[in-house]
């Protein structure tokens, strides 16, 4: 079978998933169909729906798209099943029921913006990052019953640096990805539909510990100050710029105000302060962390306000070292 006659269902949602796309259509491959969220109200009054970036290029190169509200809906099974595809692709995109992953003749695989059996779930990249990994990766292997845990295809890494936050490991990822999708692809055509793959088992070491990836909220974004300044880096990090890790000033006088951090900077000076104290010398400011380490805040937000740099935040704050933060 040539990649021009396999026929592919292409499934994602935000942008991360669109460069997989792109290189699919622009690669010769078969996209016969796309599968993705239904429209998202926005605006003051949520009068206005917004296509997802999947859709916006799926419309662009005129293939069909399919928004289906729930997975298991009769109708969008008839209709998915109608395109009669070979292989299904999903990047980014939500769990699948068997009835839709089951459906085609060469399986549904999904592309995992990390390096399985590590970092299952929602938001790899965040969690590696958080925890300070140096190397992640992306991964292709066969949905099956539970998240995550099917048989692994292929998988290509990518070094996170130290000074990488989200954004630059999620580039990284999105480019990677999509090479990994074309390469996972030939394979399956190769081998007619059976490409060597294996057990998730198989990797996971004596002793290894497994890291999950949940989905992350508001609380889980709240930085712990108690906590090692190093930990407290790579948490902040691993927000930027999206969720944003965020903290509480807090006036003497009992006002509060929500803090997002975005980025800080590393530094081998120590303070007796309690934990959570603000330091300020001439355009910089420093907190103390848990470990009695000063962490140096580069880019901030205040809430009501626009990001801005340390120095411009002190230019229109005053007294700053009445605050603390919590």
């Amino acid at each position: 079978m040539e990649k021009s006659d396999l026929r592919i269902v292409f499934m994602g949602t935000p942008e991360f998933a669109v460069e997989t796309l792109k290189a699919l259509v622009e690669g010769g491959y078969n996209v016969v169909a796309v599968v993705t969220q239904p429209d998202k109200p926005v605006g003051r009054h949520g009068s206005v729906l917004q296509p997802s970036e999947v859709k916006q290029y799926a419309i662009e190169h005129n293939i069909p798209v399919l928004q289906p509200e729930k997975m298991k809906d009769p109708v969008f099974v008839e209709q998915l099943r109608s395109y009669d595809a070979n292989l299904q692709v999903v990047v980014a995109f939500r769990m699948l029921p068997e009835v839709v992953w089951a459906m085609p003749q060469y399986g549904t695989f999904n592309v995992h913006a990390a390096l399985l059996p590590q970092y299952r779930g929602a938001a790899p990249i965040n969690w590696a990052v958080i925890n300070g990994e140096t190397l992640t990766g992306v991964t292709t292997f066969f949905l099956d019953h539970d998240i995550d845990t099917g048989r692994i295809i292929e998988q290509r890494t990518f070094n996170i640096a130290d000074d990488y936050n989200v954004e630059n490991v999620y580039d990284g990822l999105m480019l990677l990805g999509a090479e990994i999708c074309l390469s996972t692809i030939d394979k399956i055509i190769a081998n007619d539909g059976k490409p060597e793959s294996i057990p998730q088992e198989h990797l996971i070491t004596a002793g290894e510990v497994l890291h999950p990836a949940p989905k992350i909220f508001k609380e889980t974004c709240e930085i712990d100050w108690q906590k090692p300044m190093k930990q407290i880096y790579d948490f902040i990090r691993g927000l930027s710029p999206y969720p944003g890790a965020w903290t509480t000033l807090m006036a003497h006088d009992g006002k509060k105000s929500m803090l997002k951090i975005f980025r800080t900077e590393k530094t081998e000076e120590t303070s007796s302060e309690p934990a959570g104290s603000i330091i300020t010398r001439k355009n910089t400011i420093s907190i103390v962390t848990g470990n009695c380490q000063l962490l140096n805040i580069l880019e901030l937000q205040l809430a009501g306000k626009k990001r801005m740099s340390a120095q411009d935040f002190l230019n229109g704050m005053k007294n700053l070292e009445l605050f603390k933060v919590k």
